[in-house]
């Protein structure tokens, strides 16, 4: 019967097998071996094991879509097994003040070349933005002195682009390949929040002032498209959704509950129409985050109506349209109360059903029902960062290590496993992580130091191309 198969017969049978049930194949015969290399099935496994992975190898560097594969799992295995030589641990300095956020602006994120390279922008209280190559340990170039700390930054990788912003609310534009400034934008007041957008009508910079005010802006000009005031002389902090189609905008510290936007008429703004916007139905909202894999949905902190206990409640959002007019719909899927014990500071999701918490020291799993799946207490002090994608969870602490955590996509359920930690400096000298984030090649937190100043710490991982 093999004997009468074509090789379309055979690819379509090929297409129901895993990578090892495929590579078995390859060794039958020629005919079996031509067919188990077609571009296609390694498309689908790639696909099949990786659902957000939507580039084209050859656009991030790799030959083959075979050669992603097994580039792609090797870099998986060595992340979850942690073996000392697998990765390069450096400490690279340069700032003279404390680091106030990073980026990754490196445009593909699993490139598997000898070109590929690993690239943060960082921003310091010392008044300069500056560009690191992680592999290297280097600098690769920075600016000169502003006029005041910066505090914050977005990044464009696609775009190769970083936005900054300084204490006075002087926004400003920077090319991450020269270090050059492109733009600038002075706030009336100083910024309390700020997200970068890839819409698909192009980029666009979220920016919210001390005052209220929430700007949208286009990318790389920062002109002003539309000004909207969320809640009038409050500070508020954004949450621009996955998809980009949604705002999240909480007053810090106010009994009033928070808004969502809806960004389309944002982008659109007209006279004699008012912003599109629905305000959910809780009060004294922390924290929240969006289910990655669906992106309307939102989960929220805050206190039940008594304002002592603390709930997590998760909205779905809607848009409707009639004739001209668009309504917002925020629809109840769950609610449930956290445990008196645990005092959450940072909220994430994964997928579309789990809730990644951290209290103290302890990263702890929920169900939006408020199942708790799993909890971990491997860190020795408070967390302070985490980081989350759809192979791996990092968290940063205080106790000078970074924990590395796997999901197992074998499980029908979600299941991280706690892999090993990653050390940083003496205590003598530094007093912990603040910040963590992995681009899938490597991990780099900020690590403070006693003296006000702060250090990158990057830990990058030896792949082999092909």
């Amino acid at each position: 019967m093999a004997q009468q198969l074509g090789p379309h017969e055979l690819q379509h049978i090929f297409s129901f097998l895993e990578a090892r049930d495929l590579l078995c194949a390859a060794q039958v015969n020629k005919v079996w071996n031509e067919v188990s290399m077609t571009k296609e099935l390694w498309r689908q496994l790639c696909l099949r094991r990786w659902a957000p992975c939507k580039a084209f190898p050859m656009a991030v560097g790799t030959q083959t879509w075979r050669q992603y594969y097994f580039c792609r799992s090797e870099l998986e295995f060595r992340m979850k097994s942690g073996r000392p030589q697998d990765f390069i641990c450096k400490a690279i300095s340069g700032h003279t003040g404390m680091i106030e956020q990073l980026a990754y602006v490196s445009p593909s994120e699993y490139r598997f070349d000898e070109r590929a390279r690993s690239v943060v922008c960082t921003v310091s209280s010392d008044c300069t933005v500056s560009a690191w190559d992680l592999q290297e340990g280097t600098e690769i170039w920075s600016s000169a002195v502003q006029p005041a700390p910066l505090v914050n930054l977005v990044a464009y990788p696609q775009l190769q682009l970083v936005v900054t912003v300084d204490t006075q609310g002087l926004i400003m534009v920077w090319n991450t390949e020269t270090g050059s400034e492109c733009a600038s934008f002075s706030l009336p007041t100083s910024c309390s929040s700020m997200e970068a957008c890839e819409h698909p009508e192009g980029p666009f910079l979220l920016v919210a002032c001390d005052e209220g005010t929430l700007y949208i802006m286009t990318v790389p000009q920062l002109q002003v498209v539309s000004r909207v005031s969320t809640f009038p002389h409050t500070s508020v902090s954004l949450l621009c959704s996955p998809d980009t189609q949604w705002v999240f905008v909480s007053a810090q510290g106010s009994d009033i509950g928070p808004k969502v936007f809806y960004t389309q008429p944002l982008l659109h703004p007209s006279e004699d129409r008012l912003p599109v916007s629905t305000t959910l139905p809780i009060r004294l909202s922390s924290r929240a985050c969006w289910a990655p894999d669906e992106a309307a949905r939102l989960m929220v902190i805050h206190r039940d109506d008594s304002g002592v206990h603390l709930v997590i409640t998760t909205f779905e959002l809607k848009a409707t349209k009639s004739r001209d007019r668009v309504s917002l719909l925020a629809q109840q899927l769950a609610s449930f109360p956290l445990p008196d014990t645990m005092t959450p500071h940072l909220i994430q999701g994964h997928g579309s059903q789990t809730i990644l918490l951290t209290s103290r020291s302890e990263l702890a799993l929920f169900t939006i029902h408020g199942l708790q799946l799993m909890a971990f207490q491997d860190h020795q002090r408070p967390i302070t960062s985490i980081w989350v994608d759809p192979d791996r969870v990092i968290t940063a602490a205080l106790d000078l290590s970074l924990r590395v955590y796997v999901w197992n996509k074998k499980k029908t359920s979600p299941v991280l496993e706690s892999c090993y930690h990653l050390l940083g400096g003496s205590h003598r000298w530094a007093s912990g992580f603040t910040h963590v984030k992995s681009d899938g090649r490597s991990i780099v937190g900020v690590e403070a130091r006693s003296t006000g100043t702060s250090i990158l710490r990057s830990y990058c991982f030896k792949v082999k191309g092909g």
